[in-house]
């Protein structure tokens, strides 16, 4: 396709289009194109900047009177880049960003330019909330679609959980609402299938009275004592409430003095007092170099963690479930970290429990329920010259935690170097499934830059 032919339809198209349709040699294209991820660098041949679901609408249109590949845009966060694309058409919901709150009813609309911490924002005003991210600017549609770990997944389940309806453009050009009670095989799908089956313009959640005050933050103890705080953290999560999350790294110093050490996050949201004597055992673990566990804001506790995933860092990750956080784990995350070449990687535990494990396998699209741990290699980098040593520990390392893993892994973290078929494998039983709805919403797989599900022939 050629520029001069994207060009004329771009042009054709801006008398109606409600946004902003940028090409490469537009002022703001250079901005508009990038992702968090600073190791992703496309150039899409258009940028279609949508602002409602005719845009989207209309920008779908295009795309196939053209030819052209399309990648979706929401939060732009997935680690693997797939929000862009060299030379298709890049559909950006980033301006989109309405949110309605209905307090009475403890429901929440919003747009799908949406992130955590503008969601939060407008939900705490009335000490709402629902399972978001552990990262405020992470897209509220990408991770709900791939399914939602958060701060409130033991007591309220994950993001997909907690999701009463969701509005989407088909491939065909089509407005669907999917709900229970509406496309419900659709609705089905998207909880946990990602944006295989369209583009979610708005999703409508349920809200929990959550906040404001909440208790939480993170406890840093010397590298030293990485065994024993691993095998205190599994010992800590086979007895937690539903409204206690701990999560375990093996990271570095949040002061940017790139010292290694072992740390425990954590969070509470139930009443203070209650969550005062839950931490107890945490802060009597120890002593540690930092204990900044406390009350904050649900708002503050999901920032908590910002500064630390910087946009326009350069990230590789991969992850796996484990069967069990054994021994052998343990002592293969110690030597492995020993070896992290950057100051800004980490590797990462998050436990599962609760809400989040009491779901049927076969009742969302998401398969994982059972109780555990999700293990994330993160690596993460600011200097070019780092990339290939940096990449090369974060494989490494797999390979070392390879023995440990079970069968399942969480698509929102799929890289884009994956071998094999690491998309059938994070969905197990249901994938046969998925692949029958895609081939009824999707036959021609036109939504394909994503952890992707081939319709069923």
């Amino acid at each position: 396709m050629s520029i001069a032919s994207v060009a004329s339809a771009a042009a054709e198209l801006s008398a109606s289009f409600g946004g902003e349709l940028l090409k490469p040699a537009d002022e703001g294209y250079d901005e508009a194109r990038k992702v968090h991820n600073g190791l992703v660098d496309k150039r899409p041949a258009l940028i279609a900047r949508c602002r409602s679901a005719a845009d989207v609408v209309d920008a779908v249109a295009l795309a196939t009177k053209l030819g052209l590949e399309v990648a979706v845009r929401g939060g732009g966060h997935n680690v693997a880049g797939r929000a862009t694309i060299d030379g298709g058409i890049m559909i950006d919901l980033s301006p989109m960003k309405g949110v309605r709150v209905d307090a009475i009813g403890k429901t929440v609309w919003a747009q799908g330019g949406v992130t955590w911490g503008e969601l939060n924002r407008e939900t705490q005003l009335h000490g709402l909330a629902v399972t978001g991210g552990v990262v405020s600017t992470t897209g509220i549609a990408g991770l709900t679609l791939g399914g939602g770990l958060g701060w409130l997944m033991g007591k309220y389940g994950l993001a997909l959980d907690n999701l009463r309806a969701v509005e989407l453009v088909t491939a065909d050009g089509k407005v669907v609402r999917a709900s229970k009670q509406e496309q419900p095989d659709l609705f089905w799908a998207v909880r946990g299938g990602g944006g295989n089956f369209g583009i979610a313009t708005s999703l409508e959640y349920d809200l929990h009275t959550v906040g404001p005050i909440i208790t939480g933050g993170p406890i840093v103890h010397p590298i030293e004592r990485s065994r024993d705080v691993l095998e205190f953290f599994r010992t800590s999560t086979r007895s937690l409430t539903d409204e206690h999350m701990l999560f375990a790294s093996l990271t570095h110093a949040p002061d940017g003095s790139g010292r290694e050490v072992a740390a425990l996050v954590t969070s509470h949201c139930g009443p203070v007092a209650e969550a005062e004597r839950a931490m107890q055992p945490l802060k009597q673990f120890g002593p540690p170099n930092l204990d900044a566990v406390g009350p904050m804001t649900y708002c503050e506790l999901n920032r908590m963690l910002d500064a630390n995933y910087p946009k326009g860092a350069f990230n590789y990750w991969k992850s796996n479930f484990l069967t069990e956080l054994s021994d052998g784990a343990i002592a293969t995350m110690i030597e492995c970290f020993a070896r992290c070449p950057t100051p800004m990687g980490q590797l990462l535990l998050e436990h599962i429990h609760g809400a989040a494990a009491r779901v049927g396998a076969g009742d969302t699209a998401f398969v994982h329920r059972q109780e555990g741990y999700n293990f994330l290699i993160l690596a993460q980098w600011t200097q070019a010259s780092d990339t290939s040593r940096s990449i090369s520990w974060a494989r490494a390392t797999y390979e070392r935690m390879r023995p440990f893993f079970a069968s399942g892994r969480y698509v929102n973290y799929l890289d884009d170097d994956e071998t094999g078929d690491p998309v059938a494998a994070a969905y197990g039983r249901n994938y046969r499934r998925l692949q029958q709805i895609k081939a009824k919403y999707d036959p021609t797989n036109f939504f394909r830059m994503n952890q992707n599900i081939r319709p069923l022939a």
